[in-house]
């Protein structure tokens, strides 16, 4: 096999070049593969200096986070003006690279772990699970079986074997090494929720076609129907719309949590219309308020009903590797598949979404297709996990390094006192609000999250959040909770400590401040 190079590459070259020119045009010649050198690499003498370069620039990026802006000030389209329309035809310089990252990159980035970030819920960071995906990078392993990588197979299984049993779930959801559940890493909750309705929506299928062989796949498929709460992730909606089935949306309590009894209310109404009740998404820990739906009330229905819940605890689920919130998960023994992110609130870098299914077979069944190239002669041992059935994409990275190097560095009682500053510090800034007349809280506070406003109209807090985003100081997102516009306050970075939730609680409250004797002049005028 050979390449054509132009002459200007081939006088770079370090090493000699077998040329043949025979029948070829003077202008080109033809290099053989077997010393054909990298143009423009970066060798390893090079790759471990500005591998030591690069770490001194991410700690001192992170050392020095809270001095940045928290949230950018660019104009949509502000990149593509400041870098070449077309990709370059030579290489470059590196320096000149690193150089552009400041220049080109940092203008617009969201600093998610700026301890000034109160945004959505929190993106897990710490520098052991960095240095576990660089090692991931350079393996460089597509696990998507077991033969691809036994290593990279057989510690995810481990990996959420050991974050199961942080959680003490039920032992039917523990591979082991007989187990019929376990565990497995998805990219997000999203991908999960999708993942489990599906396994679902072909669990029903089969069951009623089996039951009745007369009832086509279209005809079942045209009555399906699924639930979750008005307030779980839009992620949720999404998955119905991806399979292609109705979703209802319940109604919750006055603690935004979905009851038993109204979703029993709802089964029977469909089930007498001639739907087919098959699947249940219950929430703990909503993102607009961090609500927990009430699961021991919900899993006997769904059990009883033959209907599939999936609990989604994408953002509360790290919580309960503590004690003392171990309880808001009772009722998980009702689920078919429970996930939480790793990745939002256990110091581990996204991607790492833990998933765990009751019975392994019901996401195997709906998701295995196995060419002959992707066979080994270990798969039908008993004692290996194919990941490629259990998920959406056919490739997946060594993720488990994350959980394996996180887990080792700050042990069981490093990650729940973690999680308790995070809570702790939700409660002080719940006090400095409760303490202000101006202000009320919207929602109980029960981890790290603060719902709150200022009292009046849903436009003065729509205001003051124009006014906090347009300073960039702090940086927050609303949400609506029963018509009202609400302001959300998440302890989201690894190095938030409580000066900063007063700067941020004086900096809010002078800008709401300001908005009120705004308003009380336009009224007196």
């Amino acid at each position: 096999m050979s390449l054509v190079l132009p002459t200007h590459a081939l006088k770079r070259t370090t090493c000699r070049l077998r040329l043949d020119t025979k029948g070829e045009h003077p202008a080109s010649k033809r290099v053989h593969w077997s010393c054909l050198p990298e143009i423009g690499r970066m060798d390893v003498a090079e790759f471990r200096r500005r591998g030591k370069e690069m770490v001194d620039y991410i700690a001192d990026y992170l050392e020095n986070i809270e001095q940045r802006p928290v949230y950018p000030d660019v104009e949509p389209g502000y990149l593509r003006n400041l870098i070449p329309s077309e990709a370059p035809v030579e290489p470059e310089d590196y320096n000149d690279i690193i150089k552009d990252v400041e220049r080109v990159i940092m203008p617009g980035i969201t600093h998610w772990h700026s301890p000034h970030f109160y945004a959505y819920f929190a993106a897990a960071s710490s520098y052991p699970a960095m240095l576990a995906d660089m090692l991931c990078g350079a393996i460089g392993c597509i696990g998507f079986s077991w033969a691809a990588s036994p290593a990279c197979t057989e510690l995810e299984t481990v990996m959420l074997d050991w974050l199961g049993k942080m959680l003490k779930l039920p032992e039917c959801f523990i591979a082991g090494t007989s187990g019929r559940g376990g565990g497995v890493i998805q990219g997000t909750a999203s991908e999960a929720t999708l993942i489990a309705l599906l396994a679902a929506r072909c669990k029903v299928i089969n069951r009623m076609r089996a039951s009745n062989p007369q009832l086509s796949e279209s005809e079942i498929f045209s009555k399906l129907v699924s639930y979750t709460s008005i307030y779980s992730h839009s992620s949720v909606e999404r998955a119905a719309l991806i399979g292609g089935v109705t979703m209802k949306k319940v109604s919750t309590d006055k603690n935004f949590a979905v009851r038993g009894e109204t979703l029993k209310k709802m089964i029977e109404e469909d089930k007498a219309a001639g739907l087919i009740p098959f699947f249940v998404c219950a929430t703990l820990g909503t993102t607009p308020s961090c609500a927990f739906d009430r699961i021991t009330e919900l899993g006997p229905i769904c059990n009883e009903e033959n209907i599939w819940m999936h609990i989604d605890a994408a953002y509360a689920g790290s919580a309960f590797i503590c004690p003392e919130f171990r309880p808001l998960l009772n009722g998980i023994e009702f689920a078919d598949s429970f996930n939480f992110n790793p990745h939002k609130w256990l110091l581990i870098n996204f991607d790492c979404s833990a998933m765990w299914v009751k019975n392994r077979a019901d996401l195997i069944g709906a998701f295995n297709v196995d060419p002959l190239y992707l066979k080994h002669e270990n798969q039908e041992s008993g004692l290996v996990t194919d990941y490629r059935h259990w998920q959406i994409p056919l490739g997946r990275r060594f993720r488990s390094l994350k959980m394996w190097f996180v887990f080792r560095t700050y042990g069981i009682q490093g990650l729940q006192t973690y999680i308790r500053k995070h809570v702790s510090l939700a409660k002080e800034f719940e006090k400095m609000v409760l303490a202000d007349e101006n202000f009320e809280i919207c929602a109980e506070v029960i981890m790290g999250l603060v719902c709150f406003r200022l009292k009046g109209s849903n436009e003065i807090n729509q205001k003051l959040l124009d006014r906090i985003t347009k300073l960039r100081e702090i940086h927050l997102v609303p949400c609506q909770l029963e018509e009202r516009f609400i302001l959300r306050f998440a302890i989201c970075a690894r190095t938030t400590e409580l000066r900063h939730i007063q700067r941020a609680w004086s900096h809010i409250k002078k800008l709401a401040y300001e908005i009120l004797q705004e308003s009380s002049h336009c009224l007196k005028g």
